[in-house]
């Protein structure tokens, strides 16, 4: 099953199927979890006009290989914002919550420009990319990964963080516009920036996710995003993190801030 059958299911029905190929260990992917809620979210609010401003995700519980169903409920529709809250039910109990706010372009004299610069990496097919089947979880067969910094997960490294390029795999999805709920599902498949620090395998689970959106999407899916992530602070088994992502022309596209669990 494609992203897009799953995206119309979501259009259709309250409960859905997801596709197989998509666990993380024994729970599926958050990435997923997240763009099933997005996907949900803007069919709810249903209306171009509104773009996604930014939306917070908390992970609550496992997710198994089974049906989720979606609820949604507008929490205030405003002239210029509207505020909106998905869950994800698996076995009558929540397993994920989202709640974003969409908003219209405004007139405002107020103009910034402090966004963080895009890495000057060097092109994906130049770096490394770590081949499938090399013990990593299910989900990531469906992305291309290119580490620019090299700072590999579970290599005892004395730092964390890393950053590189991505994109959905284009031998596992059709080439299409690219949607807001595609960058939910790309922009978490990096693993958590203290995971190189770790000295054998051991789990690290996200359980809350913030997201800023900066630029419009204006991309297709095959193509690539730059991707960077900072650790602010671990400890006493948690961990903060910021990320940024960007496109080819290092417009910022999106922010995001994570708490992450850490059980080594």
């Amino acid at each position: 099953m494609s992203l897009q059958a799953l995206y119309a299911q979501i259009s259709e029905q309250e409960w859905v199927e997801f596709p197989s190929g998509w666990l993380q260990g024994r729970t599926l992917y958050g990435g997923l979890a997240a763009a099933m809620m997005m996907q949900k979210a803007v069919i709810q609010i249903n209306d171009p006009a509104k773009h996604l401003l930014s939306c917070s995700v908390t992970f609550v519980g496992p997710i198994q290989q089974a049906k989720v169903r979606l609820s949604a409920e507008i929490l205030r529709e405003g002239k210029s914002v509207t505020t909106i809250e998905v869950r994800l039910w698996q076995d009558e109990v929540v397993q994920s919550i989202l709640i974003a706010s969409f908003g219209i372009s405004r007139d405002s004299e107020i103009q910034v420009q402090q966004e963080e610069q895009a890495p000057d990496y060097a092109a994906p097919e130049q770096l490394l990319q770590i081949p499938a089947g090399y013990g990593l979880p299910e989900c990531y067969d469906h992305f291309e990964i290119a580490w620019a910094d090299v700072n590999l997960p579970c290599s005892a490294s004395s730092r964390p963080d890393f950053g590189g390029w991505c994109r959905f795999h284009p031998e596992k999805h059709s080439n299409r516009e690219f949607l807001i709920a595609d960058l939910m599902a790309i922009f978490d498949i990096w693993p958590p920036g203290v995971l190189p620090m770790f000295k054998s395998m051991a789990p690290a689970s996200s359980l809350t996710w913030s997201v800023t959106y900066v630029h419009p999407l204006q991309h297709q899916l095959h193509d690539w995003f730059k991707y960077k992530v900072f650790t602010d602070h671990a400890a006493d088994g948690y961990a903060t993190e910021h990320a940024y992502l960007w496109d080819a022309e290092n417009r910022l596209i999106a922010m995001a801030r994570q708490t992450v669990t850490v059980f080594a």
